[in-house]
Order: structure tokens, then C-alpha cells, then sequence
């Protein structure tokens, strides 16, 4: 069955077919939206299901052996998204076997650094994507519902978004581009449109990492800047969402002991201090 195709209101309708476009910059937006949706995944099932394929780590440089998938994600590719921008979204969907479920939005970008920076602000605070990506999650997981293991009611969730840039005009090395653009890509990964102060704007830019003198990575908690190749930033790309999907596992867990530090702290108040009550306390 092909999936149903969705559309979204975007709060700022830009046509960008009648006006001419700067190729200063080009590359793609990804946004990630993650979600807990149950305690596993049975990845073989759901291959079975969907007849989607299996996603494997790729590289740009040599890897130690522990960065790997233990058992990599199914992906299955959905259709295109289209708002009510005229953006149309490529989407895809990759099934985790610890029960989180990666929904992955991608817009090709072509123009100047201002307009970047107004795309960045527009999807990061004004485009409810999450609303969206769980709509489709739920639609998808109806079908794969055989291949869930105790599957939950309420979903947590994480979002994330990953501007990679592939190419500029002139080229520019890693230090050049600081310098000339640190303020705008400072920005762009905090999907602010206004000027950030120069403090933060220092805490954004001290955490840039290169390889090579013409690749750039800004990594922050909602987002990250890629300065790249298609093959290069897609190690990256690989990287940040499986520590995402961590972070959404954490989560997890973290509400589970909290709530089974709150029963236990209420049975002792509520309970006698007797022997038997302490032996059924261990118990729990």
C-alpha cells in the first residue's frame, strides 16, 4: 500500500520559482524526529512486513571496530512530504531493534546565507514536525504492529536538526569560513534569526571540529552544522542520530526509575516498619 501523502502549513509561504536564487550555498536540511515507541523492535518481522532494507554503517575514514551497529536499523523510504510552502520533503523511516523509531525529513537547499538563516529559524520554531512525524509513525506502526514487543501507549520523543552545506561559493577552508560566517552559522544551528551575542556565539563555534582544512562540524544540543561532502557528512549524519536515539533510551529509563523510586517511597511511608514489610520491600 503506498503511503498517504501528507501536507503541513508552513507559517511563511516563500515561492522560490519567481525570484532568482544566489547559489552562494548548497546542501540539504534534515530534520530527525525520534520516538520511544516500544521495549523492541524485531527488525527480521519487519523486514518481512515492509520488505525494507538494512541500513549499514558507512565511513569516511578508517573506523576502530567498535563503531558499528550491532544490529543496523531497517529503513524503509516513504513518499515525499509537501508543504503548503511548495517545500517538498524526501522522508524515510528507520526502525531501531531497542524499540525507537527515527522518522527523517530532508530539503534540498540552493541560495544565500540570509535566507539559510531564515529557513533555519522558520523549521526549527515554527514548523510543528514533531506533530507531523507521529502522525506518519503511528499510520506506519499499525502495519508493523507484529514485529513490536510491548508496544506504549505514550511516546517520548527527540528532535534534531542537521544543516549540512556541500558546497560554497569559493570554497573556502574551515578557519575561512569561521570568520567570515561564524556569527551566521552560530545562528543556523540555533535557528535564531536575530544576532546572537558574541558569549554565545563563542560557546556555539567552541565545539567545531575538523578533519581536513575544508570540512567544518558545529555540534550543538538541538542542532548541528556540516560543512562536507555527501560521503563525509554522512558518517556524521549516521553518528548524531544513533546518539539521539540514545539520548531518547535515557530518557527512558530515567522516567521508569523515577516512577519505581516513587511506588517504593510510598510503600515504606504508607507501610509498618516490621520485618515482613522490609522483606517485601526487598522484593520489589
Amino acid at each position: 500500500m503506498e503511503p498517504e501523502r501528507t501536507s503541513v502549513l508552513s507559517p511563511i509561504v516563500e515561492n522560490s520559482s519567481t525570484k532568482p536564487q544566489d547559489k552562494t550555498v548548497q546542501g540539504s536540511v534534515l530534520v530527525l524526529i525520534q520516538f520511544d515507541v516500544c521495549e523492541e523492535i524485531r527488525l527480521d518481522a519487519l523486514r518481512d512486513i515492509f520488505g525494507a532494507r538494512r541500513q549499514e554503517a558507512s565511513f569516511k575514514h578508517a573506523a576502530p571496530g567498535y563503531v558499528r551497529y550491532e544490529r543496523p536499523p531497517v529503513v524503509e523510504r516513504i513518499e515525499q512530504l509537501v508543504l503548503e510552502s511548495g517545500e517538498r520533503l524526501d522522508a524515510q523511516i528507520k526502525y531501531y531493534d531497542y524499540g525507537v523509531l527515527s522518522v527523517v525529513f530532508e530539503l534540498p537547499f540552493s541560495g544565500d546565507w540570509d535566507t539559510l538563516v531564515r529557513l533555519a529559524s522558520r523549521w526549527v520554531w515554527d514548523t510543528d514536525f514533531a506533530s507531523l512525524a507521529q502522525k506518519i509513525a503511528r499510520q506506519r506502526l499499525e502495519r508493523a504492529r507484529p514485529a513490536l514487543v510491548q508496544p506504549y501507549d505514550e511516546w517520548l520523543n527527540e528532535d534534531y536538526f542537521i544543516f549540512h552545506v556541500r558546497e560554497i561559493a569559493g570554497n573556502p577552508s574551515a578557519s575561512e569560513l569561521l570568520s567570515a560566517e561564524g556569527g551566521r552559522i552560530s545562528q543556523i544551528v540555533r535557528g535564531e534569526n536575530c544576532p546572537l551575542s558574541d558569549g554565545e556565539r563563542h560557546e556555539i563555534l567552541q565545539s567545531k571540529i575538523s578533519y581536513y582544512p575544508n570540512d567544518l562540524t558545529v555540534i550543538s544540543w538541538n542542532g548541528a552544522f556540516l560543512y562536507d561532502t555527501a560521503a563525509g557528512a554522512e558518517t556524521i549524519i549516521q553518528l548524531l542520530e544513533y546518539a539521539n536515539s540514545q539520548l531518547l533510551e535515557f530518557r527512558h529509563y530515567d522516567e521508569l526509575l523515577t516512577r519505581e523510586l516513587q511506588s517504593v517511597y510510598d510503600f515504606m511511608k504508607n507501610g509498618s516498619t516490621g520485618i515482613l514489610t522490609r522483606w517485601r520491600t526487598a522484593k520489589r
